[in-house]
């Protein structure tokens, strides 16, 4: 698919607007990363690397797999300062 558009003013710089359907085809919602090659701008949706983790962590504690990584290395601030909460 090849779409023409025009660039436009945004301060100093110039940008161009992305029709809805190329935002939803190419699954970019907030960040995007730019890769200049031969002459060309690649967008791509930004990488997103903690994409998955709050499952993976709810999955974790269903099996008991949340505890410390180095039990024995609690301190003071672990029992006065945090608030431990569940949902």
């Amino acid at each position: 698919m090849k779409i023409r558009t025009k660039l436009i003013r945004i301060g100093n710089s110039r940008g161009i607007r992305l029709p809805k359907p190329v935002i939803e085809h190419a699954g970019i919602e907030d960040d995007v990363d730019l890769t200049m090659e031969d002459g060309r701008v690649v967008i791509e949706a930004a990488d997103q690397p903690r994409a998955g983790w709050e499952k993976q962590f709810r999955e974790e504690s269903e099996f008991g797999h949340d505890g410390l990584l180095l039990p024995g290395t609690r301190n003071d601030w672990d029992d006065q300062e945090w608030e431990w909460a569940s949902e």
